[in-house]
């Protein structure tokens, strides 16, 4: 018996659409990772990137549990010294949710180059108003 390997060009990707509205914010970004890796396709395939297009709308309406708004940073430096910035994610949550959902999911992907195509096909909307209507997005739920 065989192993199927998927190979380049070979993969059909659909278009999902995940609501993060009063969702917690790491269990939306769980279900984005594994959608745009194909974990949940039965030729998913570890080395060729064969995951899926993923449209997550109401970010700003996701929810952090326990102390995490307070506990919880941001941190971006620049390179220089004394260039460390630090947000609570609270306040990132309010200003730029697209961003904290970005890091969220991008901390659950693998660090390569399949990672980094992923993240492209990624496209995330602080509101319900989304660009994608033509692609006919599927609603996927999240737990």
């Amino acid at each position: 018996m065989s192993t199927y390997m998927a190979k380049m060009g070979e993969t059909v990707r659909k278009w999902y659409i995940l609501d993060a509205a009063g969702k917690p914010l790491g269990k939306t970004a769980v279900v984005a990772a594994d959608l745009l890796r194909g974990k949940r396709k039965p030729e998913y395939t570890p080395h060729a990137d064969c995951g899926d297009n993923v449209i997550i709308i109401n970010a700003a309406q996701a929810v952090l549990t326990g102390k995490k708004g307070t506990q919880k940073f941001y941190r971006t430096h620049s390179g220089w010294v004394g260039g460390l910035k630090e947000t609570p994610y609270r306040i990132l949550m309010k200003e730029q949710p697209q961003t904290a959902m970005r890091v969220a999911v991008r901390g659950m992907l693998p660090k390569n180059s399949l990672s980094r195509a992923s993240l492209s096909r990624l496209h995330i909307y602080a509101d319900a108003n989304f660009e994608q209507q033509a692609q006919k997005p599927e609603a996927y739920a999240v737990d």
